[in-house]
């Protein structure tokens, strides 16, 4: 009987600590839900609030990505995004990255309106960069699958601004 318990006790902590190995395995993953399609290597901050705190104690620069999933803009957009690896790059190791899928109360990120797709910088002292805009005249912070060499540039530019300014 000794033997059997003996046996059984062992069967269930193997159980148990391969069922807690996976959800330690879930848990590393956890952040993959959060970037939802722009990169799953990218660590992604879960809210705007978040991302302002992490900013200031980092010194990295916060990027905002507004956008929505039934926007086909959005979707052209990320799927350039992701697949650009000077981009994603950058992302992991230089910003504080966020992607929201709704509208923030700072009306600050909104400075020309609220529109999807739309990418802001805002620096470690917390300002918006209302400086760091794309192509459009008519939606300052848009960017399209093409735009991703500018969108680079404007990443470097966020980047310097840090060196330069604060």
């Amino acid at each position: 009987i000794m033997l059997h318990s003996t046996l059984a006790l062992s069967l269930l902590l193997i159980a148990v600590s391969s069922n807690l190995a996976m959800a330690i395995k879930k848990e590393k993953r956890a952040p993959q839900t959060l970037s939802r399609g722009w990169g799953d290597e990218i660590t992604w901050v879960q809210t705007y609030e978040e991302g302002l705190y992490q900013a200031k104690k980092s010194n990295k620069p916060l990027m905002v990505i507004h956008h929505l999933e039934d926007c086909q803009y959005c979707q052209a957009l990320k799927k350039a995004f992701a697949e650009n690896e000077e981009i994603q790059e950058m992302a992991q190791n230089n910003f504080i990255m966020l992607n929201l899928m709704h509208e923030t109360t700072d009306k600050n990120l909104s400075p020309d309106g609220q529109y999807v797709p739309r990418i802001m910088f805002i620096d470690p002292s917390l300002t918006v960069r209302a400086d760091i805009t794309g192509r459009y005249s008519n939606r300052l912070y848009t960017y399209e699958p093409q735009d991703m060499p500018f969108l680079i540039e404007n990443m470097k530019k966020a980047l310097r601004l840090i060196q330069t300014e604060l």
